[in-house]
């Protein structure tokens, strides 16, 4: 590709040496005022923008990276690009070079054609919506037009370099956007065309796997490349000629203050390109969804409280003579006493806020929304394909984003049945290799977060026992906090965050192997590079972040036995009996896991984005304001950011992705869940955009066209979510058996007697010595307790076997899954057929353009051929002119 642009160049050399030049920009007449303001975008002349920075220090090993440097750089100029460079002694730090690179008209004329850049060729004459009623109530959180609308509506065309008079070309040097020149010069496409192709050995010698800036960065040859941003983030650039996009950014969007007004998303696509811009649409079309799960969420939860006093079953619970007459059966063995019911009375009183009726609904509300959002969004993503032109863009782009470390990596070749062309390959031998040894990697490291849950669980058992020893009955008086705090609350909330400290140590670690193992597979083009550590990184994070609440939510108090055949993690030997469930469900406990590590995991990645940022650039960024204009340069205030990785994106996708996992598969559990997601991201919209314009380096811009893999993985979830929240409701909350007894056993239609109910009998001279408290309490005023089951009670004919209201209960549960289940998928699949991915009015704008387009083009032609023919005419011999009218006549007819 390389050698093709050459031969393109030739003829641009070749116009440059007969005296052809650019004609300069309005307003830079004044040189000398410019080179003195060092604050700029343009070269020393003033005319010249720079397009891409290179910056390099001398070294100990400064020959090698010297002769590197001089032999890229010169082919750099064969290439076309104009170079000029800025001495160490002109920088602050009085080390650094700095390289800027300007491509002129002929470059981006060349690579645009090769790229097929879509750009203007008429002004858009189709009309946007009609006025919405009521428009007048948007209007506080609209942006001026001139920042939501930065550039009018254009009918597109790829580009063609032979058609340049086609195009809407007033100007040729503000005719590409900044943001697609640097896209051309650094490749930020991924086609890595000039600088990241480029060879920096001489010519004639063999070493040709020597290539690209990426090598020569992660050598040491060069420190840092980049785009400039074009001016101070809280200031205006000086020029009027440049844009000061990164200022309007900062004003309208980044700032906090600016957190109910909507995006400037096309500012947005236009100065960081569209992957970015499709990102922060995403995510701004995310929140406003959540807005209606968090409204929803938040009646729920009010419903519990205003519902509060007409909870039965805790009143009973609490009640001294109901609740504080009925004796439990020992939780552990050895360490836990007998105790009394009404201990349990805050932890009932809790549990009824978020397992009541109210809960049911949601569920079945949160089902319907998660499809309503995923097919809203493919319509709102629809309409950003057009509006950005990038419709075709997948398409015509996929061949052009081979990855260079595919190309030099792999030595073989082999012939392309399609191009022709002899291309580099993975042998199969070394592709099932590599594949191997990735899936062990990624195996095993599942297996340790497992083998990490089950060490938390056998905590949670170990340290039951001495939480009741400690926390003695409330009723003995013992410690005061022990009224607030039971045993089965402070095991809950410690192993939670044990769990959340061992979950953000494995995925530090496990973010570094997971790219090393997607390395190694060697993907042949960015797109697949991305798809293969997504799908790893989201597998590693499902199993991390979600383990310990699937362990919760159906698998503790599950397997718990009775008194006298308990059940033990480990066998008997181990000592490790089964956790049981508080009187009042497991749903409290689930809730209190994901209220702590979702909010650790949001709290910890706004400390991480924000705080640490800013710590880490407050001295380089209290430098740059302090720094007079003329004095510190734009590429030094650059240079001194952070760099915006090409993994950027995805963790911030990947941090979305969990959370939505967390607002969707549990939220059953928790309905305030999306309250505090929506919170969390009306801040991360801000922490990121306040990122992108204050901490990062200007990103190299780039095309995409959707979320890519994320889609996939976020229908994945929504349809997981219905099947978890129904196993929620029917197995983890108590809201089935209470239905059964209401409906079926209570003989006054009320829950009056609920809690009697729900509790076996068991003998507790039955009871095998193990099993039996260190402390016997209860001075034998007893002889029977309590346990949280359905069975049969001493002396009956068949003791402690299953009753038959729990095989009641169990159908019930079965048959609630199986109907929660029918009726969320048919509404979820009748919703989707019923929503278009593509709006009616986008799929009309395309046609209407694609027409438009033919017969534009149709005309162009017609009238070139009309001048062709008049020229001809003019120029023909007067001998010849007879049969100019033959032809004439015949190439019209055929027209």
């Amino acid at each position: 590709m390389l050698d093709l642009f050459l031969s393109f160049n030739y003829f641009a050399d070749e116009s440059s040496g007969n005296g052809l030049k650019e004609a300069p920009l309005p307003g830079h007449t004044e040189t000398d005022k410019l080179h003195s303001n060092k604050d700029t975008v343009f070269f020393r002349d003033g005319v010249r923008r720079i397009d891409f920075v290179l910056s390099y220090v001398e070294d100990k090993d400064g020959e090698k990276k010297q002769e590197r440097r001089r032999e890229f750089e010169a082919n750099l100029e064969k290439a076309g690009l104009e170079l000029e460079t800025e001495d160490k002694s002109d920088s602050k730090d009085q080390k650094t070079y700095f390289l800027k690179i300007h491509a002129p008209w002929d470059v981006l004329a060349t690579f645009a054609d090769v790229l097929k850049i879509k750009v203007p060729f008429k002004e858009s004459d189709i009309p946007h919506g009609q006025d919405v009623p009521l428009e007048w109530l948007s209007h506080p959180f609209r942006l001026p037009d001139h920042i939501m609308h930065p550039q009018p509506d254009y009918f597109t065309y790829p580009f063609d370099k032979t058609k340049t008079d086609f195009f809407l070309i007033n100007d040729k040097d503000t005719f590409f956007p900044p943001s697609t020149r640097n896209r051309i010069v650094n490749a930020a496409t991924r086609v890595f065309y000039i600088l990241a192709r480029c060879p920096y050995y001489k010519e004639g010698r063999k070493d040709k796997g020597k290539t690209g800036i990426k090598r020569l960065l992660s050598n040491g040859t060069y420190t840092a490349a980049f785009p400039l941003h074009d001016c101070r983030y809280w200031k205006k650039a000086r020029n009027a000629e440049c844009e000061s996009e990164r200022y309007n950014l900062y004003k309208h969007w980044a700032r906090f203050l600016c957190f109910y007004k909507e995006q400037p998303l096309n500012l947005i696509r236009k100065y960081y390109g569209e992957k970015i811009g499709i990102y922060f649409a995403w995510l701004g079309f995310y929140t406003e969804m959540l807005f209606f799960a968090a409204v929803m969420g938040l009646i729920c939860f009010t419903y519990g409280v205003l519902s509060y006093d007409d909870n039965i079953s805790s009143k009973e619970i609490c009640n001294p003579e109901i609740g504080g007459s009925i004796v439990m059966c020992p939780l552990c063995d050895k360490k836990c006493p007998f105790w009394k019911l009404n201990s349990t009375c805050l932890s009932s009183w809790q549990s009824h806020l978020f397992d009541n009726e109210g809960t049911v609904f949601f569920a079945i509300f949160m089902g319907i929304w998660v499809t309503l959002f995923l097919e809203f969004w493919k319509r709102r993503q629809a309409r950003l394909e057009y509006e950005w032109d990038l419709v075709d863009f997948e398409e015509e782009q996929q061949q052009l984003q081979i990855r260079p470390e595919f190309e030099i990596r792999c030595t073989n070749r082999r012939l392309n049945r399609i191009t022709q062309e002899m291309e580099p390959y993975l042998p199969v031998t070394s592709k099932c290799a590599r594949f191997s040894l990735s899936a062990a990697a990624v195996i095993f490291w599942i297996s340790l977060i497992v083998a990490c849950i089950i060490g938390v669980i056998a905590y949670r058992l170990a340290v039951y026992a001495a939480f009741a020893s400690i926390i003695k009955d409330p009723m003995r008086k013992i410690q005061l906090v022990g009224r607030f705090i039971t045993p089965q609350l402070a095991t809950s909330v410690t192993a939670s965050c044990i769990n959340f400290v061992i979950i953000m140590i494995l995925n530090f670690f496990y973010e570094r192997v997971a790219v090393w193992i997607t390395d190694l597979e060697i993907p042949k083009t960015h797109l697949e590079y991305e798809n293969r550590l997504t799908m790893k990184m989201f597998l590693f994070q499902f199993v991390n972040y979600y383990s310990s609440c699937f362990y919760v939510a159906f698998f503790k108090g599950k397997f718990v036995g009775y008194p006298g055949e308990y059940s033990y993690m480990f066998g008997k030997w181990s000592n490790l009996r089964n956790e049981e469930c508080d009187p009042g469900g497991c749903l409290i406990e689930l809730t209190t896991q994901l209220v702590i590590v979702m909010t650790g995991k949001q709290l910890c990645g706004n400390i991480q984005e924000a705080l640490l940022p800013l710590i880490r650039n407050w001295w380089s960024g209290r430098r740059g304001r302090h720094n007079p204009e003329n004095h510190y340069s734009r590429w030094e205030q650059d240079h001194v950011l952070q760099n915006f990785s090409q993994l950027g994106l995805f963790y911030e996708y990947l941090e979305m992705v969990v959370q939505f996992g967390f607002i969707t598969l549990f939220v059953a559990s928790f309905p305030l869940a999306p309250l505090l997601a929506l919170f969390n991201n009306i801040l991360e919209i801000r922490v990121d955009a306040w990122k992108f314009t204050t901490q990062f380096k200007r990103p190299m811009a780039s095309k995409a066209r959707n979320i890519g893999a994320w889609q996939e993985i976020l229908n994945a979830v929504a349809i997981l979510s219905v099947v978890t929240n129904a196993f929620i409701m029917a197995f983890t909350s108590d809201m089935i058996p209470r239905m059964v007894y209401l409906y079926a056993y209570s003989k006054e239609s009320s829950m009056r007697g609920y809690v009697n109910n729900s509790l076996s009998i068991y003998n507790i001279s039955q009871i095998p010595e193990r099993n039996m408290p260190e402390d016997n309490w209860f001075d034998n005023a007893t002889s029977t307790c309590r346990y949280r089951d359905y069975r049969y009670p001493p002396g009956h004919q068949r003791e402690y076997t299953h009753t038959m209201q729990f095989w009641h209960i169990l159908a019930a549960k079965m048959a609630f899954i199986i109907i929660m289940e029918h009726v969320v998928f048919v509404v979820k699949f009748f919703v989707a057929w019923m929503i278009p991915d593509v709006p009616s009015d986008v799929k009309a704008r395309i046609k209407r353009e694609r027409y438009l387009i033919q017969e534009y083009l149709h005309n162009y032609e017609v009238e070139q051929l009309k001048l062709q023919l008049s020229a001809s005419f003019i120029t023909e011999p007067q001998s010849e002119m007879t049969l100019t009218p033959d032809k004439h006549e015949a190439l019209s007819e055929c027209l």
